[in-house]
């Protein structure tokens, strides 16, 4: 473990190294992050060249921004599971309010423990049910005191002192890595999003930064798999390429297959801890939440990233530090000097980008081959099924095409 450290630590004194031999010799002949960058730009420009015109991609040399359905779209998101609350905002016996992707939902927690999420409005006069109690198992609107059930069913009506057929519109909810999830459709088709080399594992998570972007959660998850990004923002000196494996509908990977860097003194140096590929991996669910995996052989660091859309098509995100867990005393020790690691890595790759999603207007308007990623994401958003912003209804025009769209999903591959 502590020589994990050594090497995180060893990478960010080698990148400060670099920069100022930069400063005080720009003609240095070592291989630089930024000398790499500067030619791998090169790479891009003569290898690279044009707009791409060996997919079948039809949209490819046009804006996207207006051919796309979903992506990036202000007002439409994908049928999935999205973050709604911090867990320890919601005790026992507590009700909160939680605004998510424009519709209005209370969450409560039991006597016993268990969540339940509804529409936020009471059917008898449209109170808001967050500003009622939490009695046992059930919620009590304060206004006229009707009384409702985890499942929705309205048990008592005080004035009457009889029950009559009322129903609530209940939402399905799930908690895990410390927050509560909802399903935004009727029934789950999926899992919550998880690591996939810890699918079998369980696992010791701790929430890290809390955000918000000024552009929507698909622009900030291709950001991840932008390949010439690492070179240009983060001056890695790695040229990276990435190969897609579809998980199921609502779940795809993006894996780095080069060990590259030949030029690069710090590769060179950490290439023993790597059999293969140098380790990046990132999966996305639901077009807005992704888990990134990086770090050598012996100790994977794995980030999640967990969006939703604002008002406006804006983000607001929670990072989750993730990590399998390790038994006995060791464990308990060890777990958390990996989480901290995990997001000193984090927080590295993010110090670039904060400023670009301030200003970005994304508009991929001539896309090239090394932007194949991008593209493969954008149509893997576009063949799911499409909610509407604020009522949550299935968008039907969209939805029509999805059986022919899913049987041609492998023609980005092309």
């Amino acid at each position: 473990m502590h020589f994990a450290l050594y090497v995180l630590i060893l990478y960010v004194l080698i990148d400060f190294y670099f920069a100022q031999i930069s400063a005080i010799n720009p003609n240095t002949s070592i291989s630089s992050p930024t000398q790499l960058r500067k030619r791998h730009c090169q790479r891009c420009i003569s290898g690279n060249s044009g707009i791409l015109n060996d997919m079948s991609v039809k949209s490819q040399t046009i804006s996207l921004n207006r051919q796309t359905t979903t992506f990036n779209h202000p007002k439409r998101f994908i049928e999935g599971w999205y973050w709604a609350i911090p867990s320890r905002k919601v005790r026992r016996s507590q009700v909160k309010p939680v605004n998510l992707l424009g519709k209005e939902l209370v969450i409560y927690r039991g006597k016993d423990g268990k969540l339940a999420c509804f529409d936020a409005y009471c059917p008898h006069m449209g109170a808001h049910l967050a500003e009622g109690t939490v009695e046992g198992n059930g919620l009590r609107c304060l206004f006229h005191n009707w009384k409702f059930n985890a499942s929705g069913t309205c048990i008592d009506i005080p004035c009457l002192g009889k029950n009559i057929p009322i129903q609530l519109k209940t939402w399905h909810v799930q908690e895990k890595y410390g927050l509560i999830w909802v399903w935004t459709g009727d029934i789950p088709k999926q899992p919550l999003p998880f690591v996939p080399e810890l699918e079998n594992h369980r696992c010791d998570s701790l929430l890290g930064s809390h955000f918000e972007k000024n552009c929507h959660p698909n622009v900030v998850m291709i950001n991840a798999i932008d390949a010439h990004h690492f070179n240009t923002v983060h001056n890695l000196p790695l040229e990276i390429i990435f190969t897609k494996e579809q998980l199921n509908k609502n779940a795809i990977t993006f894996s780095n297959i080069t060990r590259g860097g030949e030029n690069s003194f710090f590769i060179r140096l950490i290439r023993p801890f790597y059999k293969n590929a140098v380790t990046y991996s990132m999966c996305y669910w639901y077009g807005s939440t992704g888990t990134v995996t990086v770090g050598p052989d012996f100790l994977h660091f794995h980030i999640m990233f967990a969006l939703r859309m604002t008002e406006n098509g804006k983000t607001e995100g929670q990072t989750i530090l993730i990590t399998k867990k390790r038994r006995g005393i060791l464990g308990w020790l060890l777990n958390p000097i990996v989480l901290w690691l995990t997001k000193m890595v984090g927080n590295y790759f993010a110090k670039g980008d904060t400023k670009i999603f301030k200003t970005i207007k994304f508009d991929l308007k001539t896309p090239l081959k090394v932007d194949h990623a991008i593209l493969q994401f954008i149509h893997h958003v576009d063949s799911q099924k499409t909610l509407a912003w604020g009522s949550w209804e299935l968008i039907e025009d969209r939805w029509k095409e999805e059986d022919r769209i899913w049987k041609l999903k492998g023609e980005a591959n092309d």
